[in-house]
């Protein structure tokens, strides 16, 4: 698997090669924007990590010319936090984001999820996060080896979805568009969704511990933070 690593800080470019060497990838620099965007059409990665802040043509740019041509998974490096351009970068097109600095780990983690999300990587049927174990192919939560908790289809898809992504968080319309895809969602309907999946797994919904509301963006599972 092939993965087009874009930054101009060529120190940390090596660090996250290296990092993604290290993990099977075959890893193509790129240091400026019109360099990427040949190396994307040499190459035709499976991935792409590009940083915001490049020469030439930004980050910004470089993501919408490619998702104009390519569904190939982009993960945005930016040293910007605020919402508003985080919300810009996934509206072009971006599929994830990570704010540096970041460890290898996140990266690396956050490179599997997005791939398991467009199916280069398959999902384990049994994800444990804390003290939550879900079978996603037979729908059934268990809590600290407790009673099963069945799930709806659409409430599997979202814990997956969640969990698959824990400590991270998810905007409400990736959320959406991963839940009910071509079928459509919205805001209020994701809203009651969550409302119904806390009320099955959360000891107490009113102040949940699993799954937190992140204002402004979306949610998160077993967030550092515990924000209703």
């Amino acid at each position: 698997m092939k993965a087009l690593v874009v930054d101009d800080d060529r120190v940390l470019g090596d660090v996250v090669a290296f990092t993604l060497r290290r993990e099977g990838f075959e890893v193509i620099l790129a240091y400026d924007g019109p360099s990427a965007l040949t190396r994307w059409e040499e190459h035709q990665p499976d991935l792409i990590i590009l940083d915001v802040n490049i020469p030439e043509i930004d980050g910004f740019t470089v993501c919408k010319r490619l998702r104009e041509k390519t569904n190939t998974p982009i993960i945005l490096l930016t040293v910007r936090g605020e919402e508003e351009d985080i919300i810009h970068g996934l509206n072009l097109g971006a599929d994830d984001y990570i704010v540096k600095p970041f460890s290898p780990r996140q990266l690396v983690a956050r490179a599997n999820a997005v791939l398991r999300r467009v199916g280069q990587i398959s999902s384990p049927s049994v994800l444990e996060v804390v003290d939550l174990s879900f079978d996603s192919h037979h729908r059934e939560v268990r809590i600290s080896g407790g009673e099963v908790i069945s799930l709806t289809p659409l409430e599997n898809r979202l814990l997956e979805y969640l969990m698959l992504n824990a400590g991270f968080v998810l905007t409400t319309d990736s959320i959406i568009d991963h839940v009910w895809g071509a079928e459509g969602g919205d805001r209020d309907m994701l809203r009651q969704l969550v409302r119904r999946l806390r009320g099955k797994i959360e000891p107490d919904p009113a102040h949940p511990i699993y799954i937190s509301t992140i204002p402004g963006l979306g949610y998160g599972f077993a967030f550092k933070r515990d924000i209703d």
